[in-house]
């Protein structure tokens, strides 16, 4: 495995930020050691590393931290440069295209879907679900800008920053599937992004860190919603 200097990522199994950085790591071909927090007992490696959002993931290289998974995931890709492929573009224009997207995917689908664990209303939920359902429609869009005569990633022919950003959250869209009854990415209306989807989940990078659906369905926070929806779905 390539790599200089010390990795250790602080994390939690069931994050999908966590599982961005995961994902570049694991893509660049970089050794770390990984440190699993109970967010519920935050270790003091923890808190002293991020002493302003408490949060994971972070990511400690030769004992200085990098925090939020965004900034952790470009960190991996600048700092360790001569290791397996770039996730962002050297070409300016689609450098700036990638961050475009990145910043939509966060803006308009990952803060919705964060809101879902929050909702007390029928309708605010809807909302939720409808917010969450129309940026995965753009990302349709955003995938055809990209991919577009490149390959079948964001990235191209290899995956790039968008892709592990949106990758990091696969499971846990299939799982709000499970729980909510609602098609998030639907194949008959969004066919490049689920095909994008499948193509993404065979990767070997994925397949060793994604989370399992099931077991996320049965968190606490994912019980909570399901148990939102079964109360306002309408008796028979």
């Amino acid at each position: 495995m390539a790599g200089d200097g010390e990795l250790k990522l602080l994390g939690m199994w069931a994050s999908p930020y966590v599982t961005r950085a995961k994902l570049a790591l694991q893509i660049k071909g970089l050794s770390y050691e990984y440190v699993e927090e109970d967010l519920g007992n935050k270790s003091e490696l923890l808190l002293s590393s991020n002493p302003v959002h408490k949060a994971v993931p972070v990511l400690i290289h030769d004992g200085k931290p990098v925090c939020e998974s965004s900034v952790v995931v470009q960190y991996i890709d600048e700092a360790f440069a001569g290791a397996g492929p770039s996730l962002l573009p050297t070409d300016p224009y689609e450098r700036a295209v990638a961050r475009f997207w990145a910043a939509y995917l966060e803006d308009k689908l990952v803060a919705p879907w964060m809101r879902l664990f929050r909702v007390k209303t029928d309708e605010e939920m809807a909302e939720v679900m409808r917010q969450m359902i129309a940026a995965a429609d753009a990302l349709e869009g955003g995938l055809k800008q990209c991919s577009e005569g490149k390959g079948p990633f964001f990235g191209g022919e290899s995956v790039g920053y968008v892709d592990v950003l949106l990758g990091g959250m696969i499971s846990w869209v299939k799982a709000t599937e499970v729980f909510t009854g609602a098609k998030i990415i639907d194949a008959a209306k969004m066919p490049l992004l689920a095909a994008w989807m499948e193509r993404f989940c065979e990767l070997d990078a994925a397949r060793a860190v994604l989370q399992d659906v099931g077991a996320l369905v049965e968190t606490e926070y994912a019980r909570a919603v399901q148990a939102r929806f079964a109360a306002a779905a309408p008796n028979n």
